[in-house]
């Protein structure tokens, strides 16, 4: 995964407070977002910066706890201007992201059963010397490869801030998704060109784990013999 060209920066809002165990915030059980209500009615989603055809989501594909986290995650922002560096936990909206979800579960009468999610912070440090628009025609074809594949819920990166120092993330339905959305020739051709593009990468795994009725939820470092 490469980082790219971000859209306009999101103004900063309070961050959440904890890394752990974090108790779903009830903000309206029923009233979901009216955008994310448009989007119900569509095929396909938008899920990066990227809206061509070839970068959407396809929800036909997904299970229904799936689709729905999927459609939540078009109310992902971020909070923090310093997201490059700063905990993972603190750079999102999750009690929002969380709380859309547990509106559109009531609204579809659909009983969540706990699932995990696989999610990737890639860190990344840019010099002076790197053209940013090669990593741009690197990381979108890089999506193309890995939307094909198949469960990948959510791409977001940001702009690098004036160290060069900058945060992408993806977010998976499972981790053997995103082995196989990173195999294909694009994303070798990514992972090729990190030593020249890059002084410093660093890639963090984490699981964000929904619990049965969306009760409760946390983030937590990815553990394979979870």
């Amino acid at each position: 995964m490469t980082a790219s060209q971000s859209p306009t920066r999101p103004v900063p809002r309070r961050p959440s407070q904890d890394w752990h165990e974090k108790s779903a915030v009830v903000i309206s059980e029923t009233a979901v977002p009216i955008a994310t209500q448009e989007l119900q009615k569509s095929r396909f989603l938008v899920v990066s910066p990227y809206t061509e055809q070839d970068h959407l989501l396809d929800l036909e594909t997904l299970d229904v706890e799936n689709q729905l986290l999927a459609l939540s995650l078009a109310e992902l922002e971020c909070l923090r201007d310093d997201y490059a560096t700063a905990p993972y936990l603190e750079i999102f909206n999750w009690d929002h992201v969380v709380a859309t979800l547990r509106a559109l579960a009531h609204a579809r009468n659909h009983v969540w059963k706990e699932t995990s999610f696989y999610i990737v912070a890639f860190r990344s440090q840019i010099p002076p010397t790197t053209i940013y628009a090669d990593l741009g025609v690197l990381d979108k074809a890089a999506h193309i490869e890995a939307t094909t594949s198949g469960g990948f819920l959510k791409y977001w990166f940001g702009s690098p801030d004036v160290d060069g120092r900058n945060l992408a993330t993806c977010i998976w339905r499972s981790q053997e998704d995103a082995r196989k959305g990173g195999i294909g020739p694009a994303h070798r051709r990514a992972a090729g060109a990190a030593r020249s593009l890059y002084s410093f990468w660093k890639i963090d795994r984490h699981r964000l784990t929904i619990r049965d009725s969306i009760e409760s939820w946390e983030i937590s470092d990815w553990s394979a013999d979870q």
